[in-house]
């Protein structure tokens, strides 16, 4: 493990637009502003894409089922998708952070990191910067940003969070420790629910409680992300900003403490996968031709089943074409993990834009 004195110095920001596809929809339709507002669905069936603030106050959120939103807020607004305009925002935006740096990582069609260690305009404030960028898209787009600040892109990614809607915040690399050891184990990012689950049965509700596991102990219940786990509580991560990065596919999965045993087991832990590959795709915009299920059995074998159409699928395909691959013969092993995801997706690779990233003594003021 590096030692935190010898890790690579760098400027991060993570910025994030607020409820993106719910505030564009406001935006262009003034009568729906300061009402509850969903993309996505419609009373009767579907899925939640995207939920504006006034909405989350009901408890409705993205992935949600579009039933079960209209049961909570009975004047709910639901609003169709319009990727074509979300794209065209995300474009605008896009250009302002290429003000800044070439390096760029888009994670979806609402969020990005930027590396401004060394940026176009000279500035030695990444706050600042993050500051000018979120003016700048209000100013263009008339929407919202939040921005994350930090000295890594996990730690950019936590910060962005911290003062949402239409906020920023800073994790200097003093403070990092000590912010993350009071951080909930919920709230760290790359921890979803399961994992929390799971850590929350082992004691582990902090990241103090985290910190006091050892690497060996956390590699044996977490495998591989043990070792990520384990830095990243004491601000360690090394991942660079990749913005010649091409996405090739979009998945979800999940890893069951107790293995399914019956087709019915399995088709019931398919559904929430299958909804949050739906919400990744819905955030995205992404789509994809080919539909693959992965199988991991109890004696830890692998398999993938696939389906490639002529059409990109919509969400209902997809998940009937997800049951039919999981039915299409018998499985004789118990399951330990499922995936589902799309491939042949419906983008191509951009130039990228490379730069060279500068070693410089840290100073985000």
């Amino acid at each position: 493990m590096m030692e935190p004195e010898k890790l690579p110095v760098r400027k991060i920001i993570h910025v994030d637009m607020d409820a993106f596809y719910a505030s564009v929809e406001q935006l262009d339709h003034p009568q729906w502003r300061g009402k509850p507002l969903v993309v996505g669905g419609n009373e009767a069936r579907g899925v939640v894409a995207a939920a504006s603030y006034e909405a989350r106050k009901y408890g409705i959120h993205s992935a949600m089922s579009s039933a079960l939103a209209a049961k909570k807020c009975p004047h709910l607004i639901f609003a169709p998708h319009r990727f074509d305009r979300y794209r065209e925002i995300s474009h605008q935006i896009r250009e302002i952070f290429y003000e800044y740096t070439d390096l760029v990582e888009p994670l979806s069609l609402d969020e990005a990191f930027l590396d401004v260690t060394e940026n176009k305009k000279g500035l030695k404030s990444a706050i600042l910067i993050a500051r000018q960028i979120r003016e700048k898209i209000k100013e263009k787009t008339g929407l919202n940003a939040s921005a994350g600040v930090s000295y890594n892109k996990f730690l950019a990614k936590t910060a962005s969070d911290l003062n949402k809607p239409n906020g920023q915040a800073v994790i200097l690399p003093e403070e990092a420790e000590a912010f993350l050891e009071k951080l909930p184990i919920g709230k760290f990012f790359g921890i979803g629910k399961v994992t929390a689950e799971k850590m929350q049965k082992l004691g582990i509700h902090t990241g103090k409680d985290l910190k006091e596991f050892s690497l060996q102990f956390l590699t044996k219940k977490f495998g591989k992300s043990g070792l990520h786990y384990f830095n990243i509580v004491r601000g360690i991560h090394l991942s660079e900003v990749q913005p010649h990065r091409v996405r090739k596919s979009l998945s979800a999965e999940n890893t069951f403490e107790k293995d399914l045993i019956t087709l019915a087991e399995m088709e019931e832990n398919l559904r929430p996968i299958f909804e949050e590959v739906i919400r990744r795709i819905e955030k995205s915009g992404i789509k994809g031709r080919t539909v693959t299920l992965k199988l991991k059995f109890s004696d830890f074998t692998l398999q993938t089943r696939s389906k490639t159409l002529e059409q990109y699928p919509e969400a209902e395909m997809i998940w009937q074409f997800g049951l039919e691959l999981l039915r299409q013969e018998d499985i004789q092993k118990p399951i330990r993990l499922l995936g589902l995801g799309i491939s042949n997706l419906n983008i191509t690779e951009e130039q990228a834009h490379f730069g060279e990233q500068l070693r410089i003594p840290f100073s985000l003021e």
